[in-house]
């Protein structure tokens, strides 16, 4: 089906063409259209054709390390995929289905070479749109990646924040209540026996006074560690959202495969029971 060079208004990706170029391109591209569950193109197929969708809901997917589909992303109106394999020349690396009856324009890398023989200013006005996709394409790598709650944690740390963790640790351990026990035992029979030449008698004044000191010291470093805890499992707690996040959707994928199997179950169902009926009279 012809495309009307107005539909292309529309689209991000040539929103930057001026009315001649956009002219231009619509004599070459066509719209095509989709049902239900069609696959508009598959891994490995070849990769001749980008798409810009008009209506309808798509959704691209890839089958990752261990052999499962995850959806990579789902264009809405005006988006556009599969168009780095159109530009590479090389196979999809993805898949794309219609979730439902589906309109998109059809592009092919002849469409984009006559565009920009004629108009060849048109090529960096759609590089500026395929830029900042890419961008977002690489902060969704970002936010899909797992990352190990305790590499961010030291990442994030600083001298001070290590430094309270270390003395939190000695001071929570018995390391420290047996040197602390030992230095006070010696400290104190020292000043008992020197008498009265002691540098601090009985009842060691002086001895409550550094007790003190240490006390006042040791308890915000140990609440500086304390809150850094909390910190960490604030970041943990995030991290197993977003897996248990990534987990749900996985799960929602599947229960739609089964869905959409028990309903092509059923279609076969009904397609056959007429031929049985009919052996059997």
């Amino acid at each position: 089906m012809p495309c009307d060079a107005e539909l292309l208004k529309t689209v991000p990706l040539f929103s930057l063409l001026d009315d001649e170029e956009r002219a231009v391109l619509a004599a070459h591209v066509e719209v095509r259209k989709y049902d239900t569950l069609e696959c508009i193109y598959k891994r490995g197929d070849p990769g001749s054709c980008g798409y810009v969708m008009i209506d309808g809901s798509v959704r691209v997917s890839v089958i990752d390390d261990d052999q499962q589909e995850v959806t990579l992303y789902e264009p809405v109106r005006a988006g556009f995929f599969g168009f780095a394999s159109l530009l590479e020349g090389s196979p999809h690396q993805t898949s794309a289905v219609a979730l439902e009856p589906v309109t998109c324009i059809e592009i092919d890398r002849e469409d984009l070479s006559n565009l920009l023989r004629k108009k060849p200013d048109s090529g960096m006005d759609m590089l500026t749109v395929l830029g900042s996709h890419f961008h977002a394409a690489q902060r969704l790598v970002q936010a899909r990646s797992l990352r190990n709650p305790n590499e961010v944690i030291e990442q994030r740390a600083t001298l001070g924040d290590r430094v309270a963790d270390a003395v939190a640790r000695f001071g929570g351990s018995w390391r420290f209540i047996i040197c602390f026990s030992l230095g006070m035992a010696v400290y104190a029979t020292c000043n008992v026996m020197l008498g009265r030449g002691a540098w601090d008698p009985y009842p060691f004044i002086l001895l409550n006074l550094f007790l003190s000191m240490l006390a006042a010291l040791q308890a915000p470093v140990i609440m500086m560690s304390q809150n850094r805890q909390d910190a960490k499992d604030r970041l943990r707690g995030e991290l197993d959202f977003e897996v248990n996040r990534r987990s749900e959707s996985e799960i929602r994928g599947l229960a739609m495969k089964v869905n959409e199997l028990g309903d092509k179950i059923d279609d076969m169902e009904r397609l056959l029971r007429p031929h049985a009926a009919g052996g059997t009279s």
